[in-house]
């Protein structure tokens, strides 16, 4: 396994370009100098400047949202099926900008990046908020010369940025797609993450974050795909996994002498796979911002702050997620002005539904841009 699954100049840039956006001033105190981000974009900026969509990804997505694996990209793009020529989000039509979260590990700052002194951040890497990532990717909008997006749409962790940029910067955006995402994070969910980030941090080969010079092998590999099998098993619904593995055993493996059940070989694999393209200090890193996600903090509370919103707005919710509980999208939905009612995609999968299921996700997005956003 490799120390950190993070990309590195040396990976080469693939279908990423690189925006310099300067110092960052936190929320929480502090300032991140030199801050970077890497960002894809897809069709063409018309000349009126005005069919620009953000693509906001979540916890372990990335920039990389439509096109092939390959050099610089070691998976293909995680909404091929939603972005892409005549699709839901149609670059025929729109220009699409998706960039890699600050505090991430695919192109832009985060803690596998240098420091000012040129070696990685480590375990000196601030914390930053969803506000934070917000603000550099308002940086980023200017340095594009957009002035007003189109539509700002994510997903999950992606959701969270959504709702930020609607209430931090209303005047530059036009509608917004809040998908399978909450406006406060919650208990369960935080429990769910604290053994998430315990699962990472006591791996001895973490080194309190400072792990970059251990060779192959040496690095919290053990930790972060430990993290993903516990994450894993709250994006799948209990109905999916019951009738896709029920107590299968693992082709020969017997668990009455230590062999695995099926599903167990799955949570594994996902687990392993992550550590290929993921770094771990990343991982703790969103985690943490995804944590003190409240839109409502500072702000008079999550109603209040959820009324300022002015942008045309779609809430999308999987009726089987038990990450995101539908009621937290009604939540949302009832609180914005004007929101349309929650549309609701059907699905056995749990909260990866709105990764899996294209045709009611393509439906569901199609009409909103046609009916709200036409360039």
């Amino acid at each position: 396994m490799p120390t950190t699954g993070a990309w590195h100049p040396q990976h080469g840039p693939g279908a990423r370009s690189f925006a310099d956006i300067g110092a960052l001033h936190l929320e929480a105190g502090g300032r991140l100098p030199g801050v970077t981000l890497a960002y894809e974009t897809w069709g063409e900026l018309n000349e009126a400047r005005d069919n620009a969509v953000l693509v906001c990804h979540a916890l372990t997505g990335d920039s990389h949202v439509a096109g092939p694996a390959g050099p610089g990209h070691v998976s293909p793009g995680w909404w091929s099926s939603i972005v892409g020529p005549g699709l839901a989000i149609d670059t025929d039509r729109w220009f699409v900008v998706a960039p890699n979260v600050l505090g991430g590990c695919q192109g832009s700052t985060g803690p596998s990046s240098p420091a000012p002194d040129g070696t990685p951040w480590g375990s000196r890497f601030p914390h930053v908020t969803v506000r934070d990532q917000v603000a550099a990717e308002l940086e980023l909008t200017d340095l594009l010369g957009i002035e007003r997006w189109a539509n700002v749409v994510g997903g999950s962790m992606g959701g969270h940025r959504v709702l930020e940029w609607a209430i931090l910067a209303p005047e530059r955006v036009r509608s917004i797609a809040v998908i399978a995402s909450g406006a406060q994070t919650t208990a369960d969910q935080i429990a769910w993450a604290h053994a998430q980030l315990a699962a990472i941090t006591l791996d001895p080969n973490y080194r309190g974050g400072d792990y970059y010079a251990a060779g192959p092998g040496q690095g919290p590999h053990a930790g972060l795909a430990l993290a993903r099998r516990i994450a894993h098993t709250t994006y799948r619904s209990a109905e999916e996994l019951e009738t896709r593995f029920g107590r299968i055993h693992q082709h020969a493996e017997d668990p009455m002498l230590g062999g695995r059940f099926a599903v167990q070989s799955y949570l594994d694999h996902h687990g392993s796979k992550l550590t290929l393209r993921f770094d771990a200090n990343s991982y703790v890193a969103l985690t943490r911002a995804m944590l003190t996600h409240d839109v409502g903090r500072d702000r008079g509370g999550v109603r209040a702050a959820l009324s300022t919103i002015t942008a045309d707005t779609l809430v999308v919710a999987v009726d089987s997620d038990r990450l995101f509980l539908p009621h937290e999208s009604e939540r949302i939905a009832a609180a914005v002005p004007g929101a349309r009612p929650v549309r609701y995609v059907r699905s056995p999968y749990g909260h990866d539904g709105f990764l899996i299921e294209h045709e009611q996700m393509s439906r569901h997005l199609g009409e909103f841009l046609r009916q709200v956003a036409r360039p």
